[in-house]
């Protein structure tokens, strides 16, 4: 039943858009095709800070600097009881969540869905944002430069996030 009503959603409301401006004797192809071009301008101009942002994802991780971060913040994870194949997840999360997704999913290639590092990384997953994608995404598409206090904020709601995770699981888990 579901299925029924999600599968019918879209044509329901694309129908009720056209039967009110059909009712209301309101102009509406002009206002789509606007609307589609202020789009695509917004679209061309996020996309080359979508694409220095990825590359530079990219070259973090083919470069080995994630690896080395991880190898250098093992000792304090291993203090805190955190698995180092959360580590990956908790950085590649700050940039992008379908890179942190990739690692998630390894891990539960690796150790398992239910394993404490499968189980604290969905949660971590769950409870923080790509801030830096955010940022770039939202600030640019707005041409804002200076940002203030955004980034600390965003870095402080993930750092919050990320110690709820490791409380609920070790509450829940450990």
């Amino acid at each position: 039943m579901i299925s029924l009503i999600a599968n019918l959603i879209l044509p329901f409301l694309i129908l009720f858009i056209i039967l009110y401006g059909l009712l209301k004797r309101k102009e509406m192809y002009d206002p789509f095709l606007k609307g589609a071009a202020d789009g695509f301008r917004i679209v061309a101009e996020v996309a080359p800070t979508l694409i220095a942002l990825f590359f530079a994802i990219q070259i973090f991780r083919s470069s080995g600097a994630l690896d080395l971060l991880v190898r250098i913040l093992s000792p304090a994870a291993n203090f805190l009881q955190i698995p180092t194949e959360v580590l990956p997840v908790i950085f590649a999360k700050l940039f992008s969540s379908s890179a942190a997704t990739g690692f998630l999913l390894d891990i539960f290639k690796n150790s398992g869905p239910d394993s404490a590092a499968g189980f604290l990384s969905s949660i971590i997953l769950s409870s923080t944002e790509t801030c830096f994608y955010i940022m770039s995404v939202y600030y640019s598409s707005v041409h804002i430069r200076k940002t203030r206090y955004t980034l600390f904020g965003a870095l402080v709601a993930t750092f919050a996030g990320i110690t709820a995770s490791i409380v609920l699981c070790r509450f829940f888990y450990f």
